[in-house]
C-alpha cells in the first residue's frame, strides 16, 4: 500500500497540490507505522524514494509560505 500511496504523493508534489500532498504524507507514515505489543519489531523500510518525496513536501511548504501575503 505505501507503494501507491508514494505515487500519489509523487503525483500531488509535481502538481503542487498542498493539501492533497499534507494528507497522503500523512497516509503514508501511517502506512509505514507497525503497532504491536512489547518488543515488536517494524521491518519496513523507508526508502531514498520516500526520504525525496518528503523533502519535495518540505520544499513545497516553504514555497507556499513565502507565497502568502
Amino acid at each position: 500500500m505505501g507503494d501507491r500511496i508514494l505515487h500519489a504523493l509523487d503525483l500531488a508534489l509535481e502538481q503542487k497540490h498542498l493539501e492533497v500532498a499534507e494528507h497522503l504524507a500523512q497516509a503514508l507514515e501511517a502506512a509505514l507505522t507497525r503497532f504491536g505489543g512489547a518488543g515488536a519489531v517494524d521491518h519496513r523500510d523507508f526508502t531514498e524514494a520516500m526520504a525525496l518525496a518528503f523533502e519535495r513536501l518540505e520544499a513545497l511548504r516553504r514555497e507556499e509560505h513565502m507565497m502568502k501575503p
